[in-house]
């Protein structure tokens, strides 16, 4: 059992680190310009376009390369977003309680009751479209209750251990239970549900990308060059097929991962 759980979390690594690789290169080197429109409209792959051309003429390996990072770079600045503010409320509320606890996780149920790609569109209507800070703002606003909830439950469950209560005893301060004593404890709980996070968004940015409300041009999204590819399947199916790909293998190795993580703490338990 031990050597399965291990494997999910290598491969997920291995997958995970390979695309990161790739798209840290991309950052600073592409094959060709993501925007020049000279290559030739429709060309299949080939040694020289590796992943063909779009209906510009547009590389589509160098645009993967840089709409993985923008799409990667939104949601690890979505779960950063949900993940801390997310935590710090259900720190609080999972450790002081009473009124506190009822004001806060009241106001998580209302938030939660909405669905969550409608409340990210509300946000996005009122910030205005087609910015990457206004997708970031949008979706990790939508994503702090669910990391509130996660981590209320397990610092609730902290609170009347013996170690906690001997930390009281001690004289520590109420910041230093919470995040010296109890959070390490809770980061094996935390630390799943960053990766189904981390999931989510990219899953979530894609969709508002490929509905024209997330990223748009200049900047490259993976959602929007699937949104592309979508009226372009017959003459170069190549560009749904590699964008499709790019965005099914991120999520796979990050969900490995996941799996992986959940799996330590059931062997834990």
């Amino acid at each position: 059992m031990k050597k399965k759980m291990n494997r999910y979390l290598v491969v997920g690594l291995i997958i995970t680190g390979i695309i990161l690789a790739i798209t840290l290169i991309g950052v600073f080197w592409t094959p060709y310009s993501p925007t020049a429109m000279k290559y030739g409209r429709f060309q299949p792959p080939s040694p020289s376009h590796i992943f063909g051309t779009d209906n510009f003429g547009r590389d589509i390996f160098s645009r993967v390369l840089k709409g993985t990072g923008t799409t990667l770079s939104i949601a690890l600045a979505t779960v950063a977003i949900g993940a801390v503010a997310g935590t710090t409320i259900g720190a609080v509320t999972g450790y002081f309680g009473g009124v506190i606890d009822e004001l806060l996780m009241r106001l998580n149920d209302v938030l939660t009751a909405f669905p969550s790609i409608l409340l990210a569109l509300l946000i996005i209507s009122l910030v205005g479209p087609g910015k990457k800070y206004n997708v970031v703002l949008a979706l990790g606003l939508i994503f702090i209750p669910s990391f509130a909830r996660v981590t209320r439950t397990a610092f609730a469950s902290l609170r009347d251990m013996n170690y906690i209560t001997s930390a009281r005893l001690m004289g520590a301060g109420s910041g230093r239970i919470l995040f010296v004593h109890m959070l390490p404890n809770v980061l094996r709980i935390l630390l799943p549900a960053i990766t189904i996070g981390f999931n989510n968004a990219v899953l979530a940015e894609a969709s508002m990308s490929f509905l024209g409300i997330g990223v748009t041009p200049p900047d490259a999204s993976l959602g929007y060059m699937l949104s592309e590819a979508q009226g372009m399947l017959k003459a170069g199916p190549w560009y749904a097929i590699f964008t499709g790909l790019s965005i099914i293998l991120l999520v796979f190795g990050v969900g490995l991962i996941g799996e992986g993580l959940q799996a330590e703490n059931r062997e834990v338990v």
